[in-house]
């Protein structure tokens, strides 16, 4: 399975779709994307994981690095993410604490 990705910008925002697996194989596609939208001045990102399937502790690392990015420059990293098996792993680890998690993009932008 391959990674997906597609931005958007939504009201100053920058939705990042994200489909596929986020694995230690993927996850630096994702890295890189997310370091050239910080790079090109984007601060408040949405990661939308509503298509994905798979996400391992290489693609926690990218967005909790991917966090540490923006905040750097006083803005937000937030999550969609509705899959129960995705949220475990966000519960489990303490990340769900960490990020602002939504169940639909629409709420994220809201």
């Amino acid at each position: 399975m391959d990674l997906t990705l597609s931005t958007r910008e939504v009201g100053g925002r920058t939705v990042v779709a994200v489909g596929g697996e986020i694995d230690v194989y993927t996850a630096p596609k994702l890295r890189d994307t997310i370091t050239e939208l910080v790079a090109a001045g984007s601060y408040d990102l949405i990661i939308d994981m509503e298509e994905v399937e798979f996400l391992d502790s290489t693609g926690l690392g990218v967005l909790v690095g991917g966090l540490k990015k923006v905040r750097a420059h006083e803005g937000s990293l937030q999550l969609v993410c509705n899959q129960d098996r995705l949220l475990k792993i966000f519960r489990i680890t303490g990340l769900a604490k960490v990020f602002t998690i939504h169940e639909s993009a629409d709420a994220a932008l809201a």
